[in-house]
């Protein structure tokens, strides 16, 4: 791969269209056609890791992904300025780097559904364990792909979400620069390659997509796996902001809810340094008083600090990335004190914070809100005709294909529907459908 052909702004779904010079660059443009879209700003209520906030406010989806989005441009400016030392020519846009990185942060989680990650494993476990196993037959013989459902990802469905035309939508979806859309897809293979741990790109229906893209931009196949691509360089920028950003604000939003005291998690940030650094630190912090504001501090320090680490390692590895041969998380590889602090908050928040019972809570409600929406939905656009299906029926706004002439067609239908749901939705719907909650009269 090349930097030269990676680094696109050409339009996927507008490759025909000449559209006139803007003072902003394309990327940019990429950034605030996603800002001021409804998918994103439904992103605000939508759980992160813990219940969205009632006197506490907690991370969300939305402040998420700004804030993924802020330390991606960081990275991308960094990696940008070491490209450019490399290659002084001037004729690559390796000054656009920050902008296709945020942009492409503040898109990597529009896919998921309501309920944090246990939206996600409630419908794979409809189709794998619930009643959609009864569909199995009927969508494999269609010729199909089954897996699509059981092994349901938020980041194949961000995929879709940007670039299928939904009705009366304009083709290309969002229509993005290639190498946004790109720098999203973590899993460049289909859920027929997605293994153990469940994880693929992109759903059956947006594959020519993929491969389209793919061959825009000159992604090569893994020498591994030729039912593989390779990653897009840039979707490692986008995966490190994010792997920074969930693990340093989990450790504040827990210790916000008295999951860790102050103590743990100051300690667990002040971890990640050693010697004159740590003694400065120390002095800095203890000149407030204030908890969220000695944590505030350290966050941003520790942010600091793993941006610059993250776009050492990227540099280090350039000719990998570009030849496929490099596949390690850019925050695995870290140099040896921040990653042992950064190890220690990993087991510190899968020990206390995923299995805290705020959290499990939202996963157990998540698994029976999404089982029932799903059941009532799929039965629905499956019995056209019955009484009950033609009045939810019409709950399902008019871009979402109720009548695709496939079994995989209308589950996705449904399925488009329910991840754009927002948490509070999907909980008003569930209550009006099940007759927990009727309208004033």
């Amino acid at each position: 791969m090349n930097w030269t052909q990676l680094l696109s702004g050409k339009r996927f779904g507008m490759e025909e269209y000449h559209e006139r010079k803007h003072e902003r660059t394309d990327f940019q443009r990429d950034y605030d056609r996603l800002i001021f879209s409804s998918p994103f700003r439904r992103l605000q209520n939508k759980t992160q890791v813990f219940p969205l906030p009632g006197s506490i406010f907690v991370h969300n989806r939305l402040t998420h992904s700004l804030e993924v989005s802020c330390v991606g441009r960081s990275l991308g400016n960094n990696v940008a300025k070491g490209l450019m030392q490399k290659y002084p020519n001037g004729s690559i846009n390796f000054p656009e780097i920050g902008s296709i990185v945020s942009a492409a942060c503040l898109a990597h989680d529009m896919g998921n559904p309501p309920f944090g990650h246990s939206g996600e494993r409630a419908i794979s476990a409809y189709f794998s364990e619930g009643n959609g196993r009864k569909l199995e037959e009927k969508v494999r013989k269609e010729g199909n792909r089954w897996e699509d459902f059981v092994h349901f990802e938020g980041n194949a469905n961000a995929m879709r979400l940007l670039t299928h035309q939904f009705i009366g939508r304009r083709k290309g979806g969002f229509a993005l620069t290639y190498s946004t859309l790109a720098s999203i897809i973590k899993y460049p293979y289909a859920s027929t390659q997605s293994g153990t741990k469940g994880k693929f790109g992109f759903f059956q229906s947006e594959e020519d997509t993929y491969m389209q893209i793919a061959n825009e931009l000159g992604i090569c196949k893994s020498k591994e796996n030729n039912n593989r691509f390779v990653r897009y360089p840039l979707v490692y920028l986008v995966e490190a902001a994010d792997d920074i950003c969930y693990q340093i604000m989990d450790i504040e939003d827990a210790c916000k809810l008295h999951i860790l005291t102050k103590e743990e998690a100051i300690n667990l940030l002040l971890n990640f340094f050693e010697g004159e650094r740590l003694e400065h630190i120390v002095k800095i912090m203890k000149m407030v008083d204030d908890t969220n504001e000695q944590i505030a501090y350290l966050r941003s320090c520790i942010i600091g600090l793993l941006v610059d680490e993250c776009s050492r390692v990227f540099l280090e590895n350039e000719n990998g990335l570009l030849d496929g041969s490099y596949h390690t998380p850019l925050i695995e590889q870290i140099s040896g004190k921040a990653q042992e602090a950064y190890q220690t908050c990993s087991a510190t928040a899968y020990k206390k914070i995923y299995k805290a019972k705020e959290v499990l809570d939202i996963e157990l409600a998540g698994y029976h809100i999404f089982s029932h929406l799903i059941d009532s939905l799929t039965e629905a656009v499956m019995n056209q005709d019955h009484a009950y299906s033609k009045l939810l029926l019409q709950r399902i706004p008019e871009q979402y294909n109720t009548n695709a002439p496939s079994t995989y067609g209308k589950i996705q239908c449904v399925l488009d529907y329910i991840s754009g749901m927002t948490d509070v939705y999907a909980l008003d719907l569930y209550r009006k459908i099940t007759g927990m909650s009727l309208p004033a009269v």
